[in-house]
C-alpha cells in the first residue's frame, strides 16, 4: 500500500528549473511565529536580503504586497543583490489614514529605485473584500498614475473586474487573479492550466486593448479537499510546471503565489493557506529540485516502517494477551484483530502526516495529537478485548454512577479512548456543517480509532436499554455527515471516507446498551 502511496512523478518539465527562470513570485518575508497580522512585527532586511538572494537564483521578479512590516525594505533590498525587479504592491483598506501613507510610501521607493520597480499595483483584492467603493479605489489609482512614471495597475479576482469594468480605463494594464483552487467551482489540478487559459482568454476579449497580467496563480501542497480539487505536492509541482509551460508558449506575463509557504495564513484560511510556495518555510529549499522525482509522502519508508511496528504490536497485544488467559477465541475475533492490525498500520503514516502539516497552535496540536493518540491505542485496546471476549464499554461504564460497576484497567482505557474519539468525532462533525471552508478532514486518525471499535461493538449483547449520551453522539454524526456528503460534493473524496466513518461510528454508539460491561 505504501508502494503504491508513495510513487514518485517525474514531470517532463521541472517545476523551478534555475536555466528556465520564473517570471514572477509573489513574496512575503515571514518565517515561523512571524506575522503581518501583529502591527509590531518588523523584518529586518538581513533576513529580507536572505531570501532575495536565493529567490535571484530562480526567478528575475518579486511581487509584493505592501509596505508595512519592513517590506518597505524589499526595492533598496533587491537593488543591492541585482538582477531583481519588483512588482511593489500598495495595501488599501478601509482605513484612509493608512491608505494615504502606503500611497506616499511607495511614490517614494518608485522614484528612489525607478530601476528596480517595474510597476506599482494599487490595492489588491480590496473590492473584493468590500473594503472600499469602485469610486474611490479609481480616484485612488488616477492619483498615483499623476505622480509616478512606471505602469500602475489594480490586482483582484477576475470577476470582480468583470463586475467592475469602469476600473479598467483608471489602470496602464490588467492584474487579475485565476486560482482554481479556490474557484466558486473548484477545479481539478488535471484541468487547472487549461482553466487559467480559458480565463485569460476570456479577460482579453473583456479588456482588449490592454495587457493582462496573471498576477496570482498556483496550487497548494497540503490542505483539504474542495469538491475535486486535491491540495498535494504532486499536483503543485503539475500544475505549477503546466502553467508556467503555458504562459511560455502563448507568451503571456504570469506572477506565481507563492515564493515561500507563510504559516500566518493558516489563521485565516486554514492548513490550505499555509503551503502555496514553491519553497518550504522551515528549511527555506525548494520543494521540488530540478531532476529529482516528486513523491506526496518523502518519508514513506519511515511511515510504512512505523505502520509495520504498529500492525505487529496489536498482533502482539493479542497474543501474550491470550497466554496469560488461554482459552480459544473465534475465528472472528482474529479476523477483527487482523483488520484493525491491517488498518491502522497502513493509516499510522498518512494520519502522522496530516497530523504534522494540519496542526496550528496548541488547541491544534492538541486536538489532533490526542485523536492520533486514540487512533494508536484502540487496535491495540481492542485487540486485548477481542481475544478475551471482554465488551466495547459504554460512557456509563467510564462516567457513571460507581455503585455495582466492575471496573478495570481496559475498560478504563477503552472507555477513555472511545470518549476522545467521540468527542472530537462530533466537534469536527459539527464544524464541517456550521463552518467547513478551511476545515481538515480528519479521515485517517478517525479511522484507526472507529474501525477496531466497529469490530469490538459486535461483541456486546443487544439487550438492554439503549443509553442517551451514545444515541444523542450517533444522530449527531449521522445527521451531520448526511449533511456533508451534500455539501461537499460527490468528487470530495476525503469528505466522502470522513463521512464514512461518521456513519460507521454513529452506528457503533447506537448499537450501546446500558448494561454494565463484564469486568
Amino acid at each position: 500500500m505504501w508502494w503504491w502511496l508513495a510513487t514518485p512523478i517525474t514531470l517532463a518539465r521541472a517545476p523551478i528549473d534555475p536555466n528556465d527562470k520564473v517570471q514572477c513570485v509573489s513574496y512575503a518575508p515571514f518565517r515561523g511565529e512571524q506575522t503581518p497580522l501583529n502591527a509590531w512585527t518588523q523584518i529586518e532586511a538581513d533576513q529580507i536580503e536572505q531570501d532575495l538572494r536565493q529567490l535571484k537564483e530562480i526567478t528575475d521578479c518579486v511581487r509584493t504586497y505592501s509596505i508595512e512590516n519592513g517590506l518597505d525594505q524589499v526595492p533598496a533590498v533587491a537593488t543591492k543583490v541585482g538582477g531583481l525587479k519588483v512588482i511593489q504592491g500598495i495595501w488599501l483598506g478601509s482605513n484612509r489614514a493608512k491608505n494615504f501613507a502606503q500611497v506616499a510610501t511607495a511614490v517614494r521607493l518608485t522614484k528612489e529605485f525607478p530601476d528596480t520597480i517595474s510597476a506599482l499595483v494599487v490595492g489588491n483584492e480590496v473590492l473584493l473584500r468590500g473594503e472600499m467603493t469602485t469610486q474611490d479605489l479609481i480616484a485612488i489609482i488616477r492619483s498615483v498614475k499623476a505622480q509616478v512614471t512606471v505602469p500602475v495597475t489594480y490586482a483582484d479576482v477576475w470577476e470582480y473586474w468583470l463586475k467592475n469594468r469602469e476600473v479598467y480605463d483608471a489602470v496602464d494594464f490588467v492584474t487579475i487573479h485565476i486560482l482554481p483552487y479556490w474557484e466558486d467551482m473548484p477545479v481539478k489540478a488535471k484541468f487547472a492550466s487549461s482553466h487559467v487559459e480559458a480565463i485569460r482568454e476570456r479577460m482579453a476579449v473583456a479588456f482588449p486593448d490592454k495587457e493582462i497580467l496573471i498576477g496570482e496563480t498556483g496550487w497548494p501542497s497540503e490542505g483539504r479537499m474542495r469538491e475535486g480539487a486535491l491540495p498535494s505536492r504532486t499536483n503543485q509541482a503539475r500544475v505549477v510546471s503546466e502553467i508556467l509551460a503555458l504562459a511560455k508558449t502563448l507568451k503571456f506575463r504570469v506572477n506565481l503565489i507563492e515564493a515561500y509557504d507563510q504559516p500566518w495564513k493558516r489563521r485565516l484560511e486554514g492548513t490550505v493557506g499555509g503551503y502555496w510556495g514553491l519553497l518550504d518555510s522551515v528549511r527555506r529549499q525548494l520543494k521540488y529540485p530540478p531532476g529529482e522525482p516528486i513523491s506526496n509522502f518523502p518519508l514513506w519508508k519511515w511511515y510504512m516502517g512505523s505502520g509495520m511496528g504498529l500492525s505487529v504490536l496489536v498482533f502482539a497485544v493479542a497474543l501474550i494477551t491470550l497466554r496469560r488467559r488461554p482459552w480459544t477465541p473465534r475465528f472472528s475475533a482474529w479476523l477483527a484483530v487482523g483488520i484493525s492490525a491491517t488498518s491502522a498500520g497502513i493509516l499510522l503514516g498518512i494520519a502522522a502526516d496530516k497530523m504534522y502539516y494540519e496542526s496550528y497552535g496548541w488547541g491544534g496540536w492538541l486536538q489532533w495529537g490526542a485523536l492520533l493518540l486514540a487512533g494508536i491505542l484502540s487496535p491495540i485496546f481492542c485487540a486485548q478485548a477481542l481475544v478475551i471476549g471482554r465488551n466495547l464499554p459504554s460512557f456509563l461504564d467510564l462516567l457513571g454512577p460507581r455503585e455495582g460497576r466492575k471496573w478495570s484497567k481496559l475498560s478504563a482505557v477503552l472507555g477513555l479512548t472511545l470518549a476522545v474519539t467521540a468527542v472530537i468525532a462530533a466537534e469536527t462533525a459539527l464544524g464541517f456543517v456550521f463552518d467547513p471552508r478551511y476545515r481538515d478532514f480528519p479521515y485517517a486518525s478517525l479511522t484507526m480509532a472507529v474501525v477496531p471499535f466497529a469490530l469490538l461493538m459486535l461483541n456486546r449483547p443487544q439487550i438492554g436499554a439503549r443509553p442517551i449520551a451514545e444515541a444523542v453522539f450517533a444522530g449527531l454524526l449521522a445527521v451531520s455527515a448526511v449533511y456533508v456528503l451534500l455539501n461537499e460534493g460527490r468528487d470530495n473524496w476525503q469528505a466522502m471516507w470522513t463521512c464514512a466513518i461518521y456513519l460507521l461510528f454513529a452506528l457503533t454508539l447506537w448499537r450501546a446498551r446500558a448494561e454494565q460491561s463484564q469486568g
